[in-house]
């Protein structure tokens, strides 16, 4: 690697990391002030909010590296062009080739950040601020167990074996008990096939059997539907359901096995798959659409209108990238060509107007 290709590689990292500093500030503050609508629901206060903030940046800053890569090279680019060390470059014998290659060798450790990011660090960092979230707001002491979602809430200790669609849980036992200095005893047990959010702290369980206990006897009952008081909200569940976003390559890979053994939908887990596979060519043709573009642009433009253009250019691609995702998850479609046309379409536009400058 010569002089020239570690200059350039160097100051494209820089300015990216610079771009991805201010977006992920940006998008912290805007989720902020979301948050701070829920301040002071439960135990939520701004210790936890900032803890969460905190815990979502690496997921935040994963999605971000390729728009942060467009910002960067564009800016640093630009600044080279516009203070004419590309064509002080060009004159020494560098051609435009020999550009884009010390574009792309920044791309490529971008490309092994963002990897490192998403794979081991996000999705464990992601699935603890749900958590945080979850059980500041909604009180409940909350575990992941072999046999299901464990709750507990003052001396009741709740099991929920399945979660299902439409805010409704299925095979719920109910375990009440009371704490004694020298032991705790069990009270009572309640089991309901199933049970539905009606309101605000009200679940209405329906098939139930319950059994009283004391130290003398147990009594059995049983009522087809019974109100449940409970601070234990729907969102609180949302934790323990599957998110691609909390998961890593491999877990999606395995989890996807799972659905197909099991004969259920497994497209949106095989698009979040495939997206995670060409995430690292999202930021190449980040760059790849940055260099011809500062290359035949007149050296007049300021910085504030180059920043602006990758943040159009950014949000076009992301835009692009999201309708075909949905099309996608409508009509079945097959998520590795649905996940690779976005970027297909973009390169072969960067490498035209690339054939158009050189």
């Amino acid at each position: 690697m010569n002089v020239l290709t570690q200059y350039i590689a160097k100051e494209i990292l820089k300015g990216s990391f610079i771009a991805l500093i201010l977006l992920l500030t940006l998008f912290n503050l805007f989720t902020l002030t979301d948050e701070l609508k829920d301040l002071g629901k439960g135990n939520y206060n701004l210790t936890a909010i900032f803890s969460y903030l905190a815990l979502t940046s690496p997921r935040v800053c994963y999605e971000l590296v390729p728009s942060a890569a467009l910002m960067g090279s564009l800016f640093v680019l630009g600044a080279m062009g516009n203070n004419r060390e590309l064509i002080a470059m060009r004159a020494v014998g560098v051609s435009i080739l020999g550009i884009i290659q010390s574009v792309l060798v920044a791309g490529s450790i971008l490309a092994v950040f963002s990897i490192c990011l998403g794979e081991f660090v996000a999705p464990t960092t992601e699935t603890q601020a749900q958590l945080l979230r979850a059980t500041a707001q909604n009180k409940p002491f909350v575990m992941h167990a072999k046999y299901g979602l464990w709750l507990r809430e003052g001396d009741k200790f709740i099991n929920i074996r399945h979660l299902q669609e439409n805010n409704e849980l299925a095979d719920i036992s109910i375990y009440d008990t009371t704490f004694t200095q020298e032991h705790p005893r069990l009270q009572s047990v309640t089991h309901a096939q199933k049970a539905v959010y009606v309101a605000s702290n009200q679940w209405r369980l329906d098939t139930i059997a319950q059994s009283t206990i004391s130290t003398s006897q147990m009594q059995a009952t049983s009522q087809s539907e019974q109100l449940w008081q409970t601070h234990i909200a729907p969102d609180l569940m949302q934790i323990a359901v599957v998110n691609p976003d909390n998961l890593s390559l491999m877990d999606l890979s395995s989890y996807i096995a799972f659905l197909k053994s099991n004969q259920q939908k497994s497209h949106a887990f095989q698009m979040a798959f495939w997206g995670r596979v060409f995430n690292p060519l999202v930021t190449f043709v980040m760059l790849l659409v940055a260099t011809p573009f500062v290359i035949s642009v007149k050296r007049g433009i300021n910085v504030g209108g180059r920043m602006m253009i990758g943040i159009v250019i950014g949000m076009g691609f992301n835009i692009i990238d999201h309708i075909f995702g949905h099309i996608g998850l409508i009509y079945d479609m097959n998520p590795l060509i649905i996940t690779l046309l976005p970027s297909i379409i973009v390169s072969a536009l960067s490498l035209y107007a690339l054939k158009r400058v050189i």
